[in-house]
């Protein structure tokens, strides 16, 4: 296949950006979309050229590194991590956009590397239970209802890739930190923190600089995990319960 690419350069967040276009052939249907750029960073670099910054790590769709705009779809025309995304959803002489992750609150690094810390402090300001830590308890000492399990397991799917942010016309990160909320709070062993939690997360995600959420569904479309966006609603909830219970 023989591909136009239009990649964003950017030096840092302080310097202005822009589209660069280069041309790559002999790229086989089989690469994934991140061995293709490792095909043109091989040539930028051979014609001693800067390579493209872009964020990948395990490439097999758990670690949620690879954060790429492609074509105007997070992480492509397909429902998969763009590590995973594969070059025969294009078509030869195709041309094709690459984009960063478009959020204030995920300011560009270099080129296509975002900075996602934002995520961290708000997994930080709640993300976590206070049970006692040692050796692992009996797998039925704690009773879970299967219902609540299989809720708490789907949440548990998100890898916090930031497609959601980067899809919602908003730049909103409550897909993202309802998953969070949600598959601790469910379980007993998140009981403790419940109400802080959900309180704690919403109010940090929100000084992150994250925009509102008006329920446009961008942000379930484009999650490579699946996480629903009633998930949201659910986290709604236990955020109006939390709050009502810290007024009194």
């Amino acid at each position: 296949m023989k591909l136009t690419l239009r990649v964003w350069r950017q030096q840092n967040a302080e310097t202005p950006g822009a589209m660069a276009t280069y041309e790559v052939a002999g790229i086989s249907p089989d690469m994934s979309f991140l061995e293709m750029l490792d095909t043109l960073n091989e040539e930028l670099i051979l014609a001693g050229d800067e390579p493209v910054a872009f964020d990948h790590d395990c490439r097999e769709g758990i670690c949620g590194a690879c954060s790429l705009v492609i074509n105007g779809d997070a992480h492509g025309p397909e429902r998969t991590t763009t590590c995973q995304l594969h070059m025969r959803s294009f078509r030869d002489g195709d041309t094709i956009d690459i984009e960063p992750w478009r959020a204030s609150a995920f300011p560009v690094v270099k080129d296509l590397v975002v900075d996602r810390s934002a995520f961290d402090r708000i997994i930080q300001a709640g993300g976590y239970i206070s049970a006692p830590t040692g050796t692992a308890p009996d797998a039925h000492a704690t009773p879970v209802p299967k219902p609540d399990a299989d809720f708490a397991f789907e949440h548990a799917e998100c890898i916090g890739c930031g497609a959601c942010v980067a899809a919602c016309p908003n730049g909103s990160a409550m897909l993202f930190t309802s998953a969070k909320v949600n598959h601790l709070n469910v379980l007993p062993q998140g009981a403790p923190e419940r109400e802080t939690r959900v309180l704690d997360m919403v109010a940090t995600m929100d000084d992150e600089g994250f925009g509102g959420c008006t329920l446009a569904g961008e942000c379930a479309t484009a999650c490579p995990k699946g996480i629903p966006l009633p998930s949201i609603a659910a986290m709604n909830k236990e955020w109006l319960r939390a709050a009502r219970k810290v007024r009194r």
